[in-house]
């Protein structure tokens, strides 16, 4: 199997369910129904999935793969991570303001002086909220938060993004106490 061009995480294998190889898996799709729609899922060790079958759980979707008939093998994906190629997904269903976190990663981040800040070089969810990853050249990863506050502007097509680097917590405004009210 050739390795994925542009990989976008599609889900992460949880749990076996039951005893004839289904698996509990965690999408991150908008319709975690729709996970098995875009085509044969890749692991980055090189197998190649294809869902058979697929019903809702609580907060999972449950899933048989072609090849997973039972719960010691289903047991063996606990973990595993599953892509599918960028150009599997539709753009055609995004609005204006909508895109794939797959997109963001490689735009250079400036503000609207047109310094520097980096390149987007990941996209976390921690639970509390998405976080930027960005990192330029010789210097360490910094996060900021992916908000309407920091981010400003997208811009896909030109490879940017402008961002307020005191929302983002890049600046230093010199307040000690950022609780003290008035700050």
């Amino acid at each position: 199997m050739a390795k994925l061009e542009n990989p976008v995480l599609m889900g992460v294998i949880g749990a076996a369910q039951g005893l004839r190889g289904e698996v509990r898996v965690r999408t991150f799709t908008g319709d975690p129904m729709a996970f098995g729609e875009y085509g044969h899922l890749h692991s980055t060790d090189g197998r190649v999935f294809e869902v058979l079958d697929i019903r809702e759980g609580k907060n999972v979707v449950i899933v048989r793969f072609r090849g997973v008939n039972d719960r010691n093998a289903a047991e063996a994906l606990n973990g595993l991570e599953l892509y599918v190629e960028r150009e599997n997904l539709p753009d055609e269903e995004l609005d204006d303001d909508e895109f794939f976190y797959a997109d963001l990663e490689g735009l250079e981040v400036i503000d609207a002086e047109g310094k520097s800040y980096g390149n987007v070089s990941a996209v976390f969810d921690f639970g509390a909220g998405d976080l930027l990853e960005l990192k330029g050249p010789g210097k360490r990863p910094v996060l900021i938060p992916f908000s309407e506050a920091a981010v400003l502007e997208i811009d896909l097509d030109g490879g940017k993004m402008l961002i307020d680097p005191i929302a983002a917590g890049l600046v230093d405004t010199g307040d000690d106490d950022p609780l003290k009210p008035g700050s």
